[in-house]
Order: C-alpha cells, then sequence, then structure tokens
C-alpha cells in the first residue's frame, strides 16, 4: 500500500496535498485509511488465516476442504473458496497434494528418540505402551482406527475410531488408556508410548496430550516396519479376523465390529503363547497375584 509512504513524507514535513497529487491518488481514500489502517475485513481475513494455520500445523496432510471444517469448529465460517485463496496465497498444500520432484516426501523429523529399539516386553504394566493407526474402507468412505497396546499384556487399553485421521483421533485414543489405566488406580506416569513417524504423532495436540499426562515419547525410524512389529502384528490380526471377512456398508456397522471383537474376542477369549496360554485380561488379573504371592 501506498498509503504509509504518504503518512511518512507528511510527518516529514511535506504536504499531503502535494503527495497525493505528485503519486496521482486521491486524498478522501488516504484519510479513511489513516482514521482506520486495518479494515474490518482485513481483520477477519487475518482471523481466517490465524484459524487456517493452526490446522494446517495441527494436521499438515489436510487439503483446504478439510482446513474449512476445521477452521469452522474453531469459530471461523469461511467459503471453501475463500480458504483456497488463503491457503494457496501461503502455500500451505496438504502433505499429499502436491507432487514432488525426485523420489517424493519423506516422513518429517522425529519429535523423539527410540527409546524401545525393538524390545517389546515389559517386566510390569503401563512401562511401555505403543499405538499406530490402520484403516479400512467401507461403502460411506474410510474408517480409521488408532489404538493403543500395552506390551505386557498385549491387551488393547485405549482406542479411537473416527471417519478422519486427525491428530484428535491420536489424542482421543491416548486419553482412553489414561483414563482407563486410572480407573484401575494404576499410575501412568512416566511410560513410554512408542509410534511411527506418522504426521498424528508428531503434532503439536499429541505431544501437549503426552506432556499433560507426563508420558515419554518414543518414535521408530523411517521405513522401519519392524521398530513397531508388535502394533503390526496386532492390526493383522483385526485385518484378518474383522476388517477382510466381508464387505463393511456404513462405518457405523464396521464401527461395532471393532469394538465387539477387540473386547469380547481379543481381551477375554483368545489365548496367546507369549502370555502362557492366557488372554490379556487373564495376564492382568493373574500377574499381580503371583507377583505378590512371590513377595
Amino acid at each position: 500500500m501506498i498509503y504509509p509512504l504518504v503518512r511518512e513524507l507528511a510527518v516529514d514535513g511535506i504536504a499531503v496535498t502535494v503527495t497525493c497529487r505528485v503519486l496521482k491518488i486521491a486524498r478522501q481514500p488516504y484519510y479513511r485509511w489513516l482514521a482506520a489502517p486495518v479494515t474490518a475485513r482485513e481483520l477477519v481475513a487475518a482471523y481466517r488465516a490465524n484459524a487456517l494455520f493452526d490446522a494446517h500445523r495441527d494436521d499438515p496432510e489436510f487439503g483446504y476442504r478439510l482446513l474449512v471444517d476445521e477452521a469452522a469448529a474453531n469459530g471461523q465460517l469461511m467459503a471453501t473458496r475463500t480458504a483456497w485463496a488463503i491457503c494457496a496465497d501461503n502455500r500451505w498444500w496438504s502433505a499429499f497434494g502436491k507432487p514432488r520432484r525426485g523420489k517424493g516426501g519423506r516422513p518429517g523429523p522425529p519429535v523423539h528418540d527410540d527409546r524401545v529399539n525393538r524390545v517389546f516386553t515389559a517386566e510390569a504394566p503401563n512401562a511401555v505402551w505403543l499405538t499406530d493407526i490402520t484403516e479400512h474402507r467401507t461403502a460411506e468412505g474410510k474408517l480409521y482406527l488408532c489404538a493403543i497396546k500395552d506390551v505386557h499384556s498385549n491387551r488393547i487399553i485405549g482406542y479411537s475410531i473416527d471417519s478422519r485421521m486427525k491428530s484428535r483421533l491420536a489424542v482421543t485414543a491416548l486419553d482412553n488408556a489414561v483414563a482407563r489405566r486410572h480407573a484401575d488406580g494404576a499410575d501412568v506416569a512416566g511410560c513410554i508410548v512408542h509410534s511411527d513417524r506418522g504426521s498424528q504423532f508428531r503434532s503439536r495436540k499429541f505431544v501437549h496430550a503426552l506432556n499433560r499426562h507426563r508420558l515419554s515419547g518414543s518414535m521408530g525410524r523411517v521405513g522401519a516396519a519392524g521398530d513397531n512389529a508388535a502394533m503390526e502384528s496386532f492390526f493383522a490380526l483385526l485385518q484378518k479376523n474383522v476388517l477382510d471377512r466381508r464387505h463393511w456398508r456404513t462405518r457405523q456397522e464396521l464401527r461395532i465390529a471393532i469394538v465387539t471383537w477387540v473386547e469380547r474376542t481379543y481381551h477375554r477369549r483368545r489365548r496367546q503363547d507369549a502370555l502362557g496360554r492366557l488372554t490379556p485380561i487373564e495376564y492382568e488379573t493373574i500377574t499381580p497375584t503371583l507377583a505378590a504371592q512371590a513377595a
């Protein structure tokens, strides 16, 4: 804008009339700007841009259509076209939306060191938790599951199911895991939560949730499936026993099937060699008793 220059010259003693005549601009628009340097329209645009930026920072894989929904949830309503213009001006592209030269994009840098190093065992509950996200298609669209497993008993202590793979999906699963352990009277402070380098687990919201619950984050290497193999084994069972058994018409239908299999079959009926042919629920029930008898 040229108006700040007119104001600076006026401070130096050059009349506004002279400056406007030389620059060939009208004086009345300048005086209107001088009375309100930031217009209401510009202020609204700034609030909208801030809301889109916050949503993009939390979920870098979102395109502008999904960012519109996130901004609206935070009180900044706008048209989809408006969101596209703001995102295009600031180059806030989806992590998957823009083609890249060469071999393509790689996951971002880890926000935690690898504190597990493929040792998927623990002598006590709430020492090491594993987490990951899987997806499956229904006739209505994809359904995403984020699960958290305690490696001591292989129990799924927390999970979250949603139609979108947002950072909130991982945060909700973590909050549910902590709530369940607190309901059992356990202290989870210091527990290691191990994941891959997905954007949901690197997000600001998930890192804050870890700090809020006094948990320690851990991340594997890029492209190393073995760094979270114990969690992948659970998803392989889920894939074989639920997801691939049939075609799912609705997300709700698949959601109910997942919860039913986890809570009724996996936790209470499926015996595991690693647990001495006990189920996860039996193992967590018997282990404290055996420890007390040994003491």
